[in-house]
């Protein structure tokens, strides 16, 4: 076990020591718990929560610069969805590269690059000349938008485990407000300014967060990790200053793997030890320690669940813009009025669905610490199930939108949930890895989707499109239930 003393300045060795036999010590955790939620806390969760704000306003600009490039450049239905699946593919790569960079070389490390490489490409792509310039940059807007799950790690690892569910959840509601405003943006810009403005707009919030990136703190569990213990002692010492709270008596310690897995998960240690006992780490190692024994069953569902959870998701937010303009052309029911083809009628049934993510927020934030992990998961994948199942049948312009938000909820709130429920069941030293990994899986899930589901929908074949959408998430559900772990108001592992 290593220790520090809870003053940190030279001369303290023989108190330190006196202090270590006397066995008072904490860990991260709890102190943490000792300094509770406050100011410190707030401006993380702001700062994190405005840069998980900027990725959505990126991502949704899918839903809207399709069709207008389409019409200046002359471009194919495959085409338009190329834009799409490649920044898909780009994600894919930034979920891995910079998951490793941060557990590597620390969470701010991991989010300066990928706030730096999103917001020059994304103002970048306002500018593109042509079809291939725009292609090349959305990959790595792509690239940088697959590392938006550092900031996710970053701000968890500043959470009392009590109510790490429920505050996690507010930190995911930055990305549907970051939706809604988009869809408002793209409303009034779009009919005015075109699509290049839209695209140069929404690059600007990712910027923001860079001009505070030195007033940011590194994860003290991150740094207790790397041995640094002086370093986190300091964070620790500013929090407790700026909540007004004290630290716990004694040294700030680094509990052993072993102590701190058995008092944080269900498993036997005996399962973990072959892991957990290993200090150093390489990008191989990191993915055989992925699929080791231990974490096996867990990672293979995890990667399952991010797969079909960012399909349903991106399917969803992709079928609303979809089913308007060709429910219409291909006359798959008469009743429904020609207008829904009309621009307006986009924006506002995107608005529509997109602020369903605000009551999918508070769904999965009434469930996650109460119902749990895995049960929220499945019920609310189940249900996502109900809401599509009319739509097999072609249904009126207010049905279809209602149901598509009902859908669109559920599956945002089983998204917010496997989010948190991935980050717990790792490691520190692979927690951003392991997470990122996980968010690649997803990205295959979301790249797919416009190739095959929406593509469905663009050839008039709404019902396959559907059911395989209800195929999709169905399977998700199932493997929710076989999750292993229960991790809802579990201590992080070391």
């Amino acid at each position: 076990m290593k220790c520090l003393n809870g003053i940190p300045s030279q001369g303290n060795t023989r108190l330190a020591m006196e202090m270590q036999n006397e066995a008072y010590s904490y860990t991260v955790d709890e102190a943490l718990l000792s300094l509770g939620f406050g100011k410190f806390q707030a401006f993380v969760l702001a700062y994190a929560g405005f840069g998980w704000l900027s990725e959505a306003m990126e991502m949704m600009l899918l839903s809207f610069i399709g069709p207008s490039i389409r019409t200046e450049w002359g471009i194919s239905d495959g085409q338009e969805s190329l834009i799409s699946s490649v920044v898909f593919a780009g994600m894919l790569i930034g979920a891995c590269t910079w998951g490793f960079i941060s557990d590597n070389y620390g969470r701010r490390m991991g989010f300066l690059c990928t706030a730096t490489t999103t917001s020059l490409a994304g103002f970048m792509s306002a500018v593109a000349p042509n079809y291939a310039c725009l292609i090349t940059l959305c990959f790595l807007v792509g690239v940088g938008l697959g590392g938006c799950h550092v900031l996710s790690s970053w701000f968890l690892e500043f959470i009392p485990a009590p109510n790490r569910g429920a505050w996690m959840i507010v930190f995911t509601l930055f990305w549907p407000v970051g939706s809604v405003f988009q869809a408002a943006v793209a409303w009034v810009v779009m009919p005015v300014l075109g699509w290049r403005w839209l695209v140069a707009l929404s690059s600007l919030p990712s910027f923001l967060p860079l001009l505070f990136f030195n007033a940011t703190p590194e994860s003290p569990r991150y740094l207790c990790k790397r041995g640094k213990l002086e370093e986190a002692m300091l964070i620790l010492t500013r929090i407790a200053s700026l909540n007004q709270a004290s630290l716990p008596p004694g040294l700030l310690c680094l509990k052993s793997p072993e102590e701190e897995y058995v008092a944080s998960s269900s498993v036997h240690m005996t399962e973990m030890s072959p892991l957990i006992m290993t200090k150093e780490r390489n990008g191989l190692q990191v993915f055989h320690y992925l699929l080791s024994p231990a974490l096996l069953r867990s990672t293979v569902l995890l990667w399952l669940v991010f797969m079909g959870n960012a399909f349903g998701y991106y399917g969803i937010v992709l079928l609303t813009s979809e089913l308007s303009s060709t429910n219409g052309r291909c006359k798959l029911n008469p009743t429904i009025p020609i207008d829904l083809q009309d621009e307006s009628s986009l924006y506002r049934n995107v608005f529509i669905t997109s602020s369903a993510e605000l009551p999918g927020l508070l769904l999965s934030a009434f469930s996650v610490d109460k119902i749990g992990r895995k049960a929220s998961m499945y019920l609310l994948l189940f249900t996502c199930c109900a809401f599509l199942a009319p739509l097999i049948w072609p249904q009126k312009e207010v049905i279809t939108i209602c149901l598509l938000f009902g859908a669109r909820a559920c599956v945002n709130a089983s998204l917010n949930i496997v989010y948190i429920y991935a980050q717990e069941i790792y490691p520190t030293s692979m927690r951003s890895t392991g997470l990122g990994v996980a968010t690649a899986m997803g990205r295959i899930g979301g790249m797919v989707c416009p190739l095959v589901a929406v593509s469905l929908v663009e050839n008039c074949h709404q019902t396959e499109a559907i059911l395989l959408f209800e195929l999709i998430f169905f399977v998700t559900g199932v493997a929710t239930i076989l999750f292993p772990l229960e991790t809802k108001r579990c201590h992080l592992m070391t």
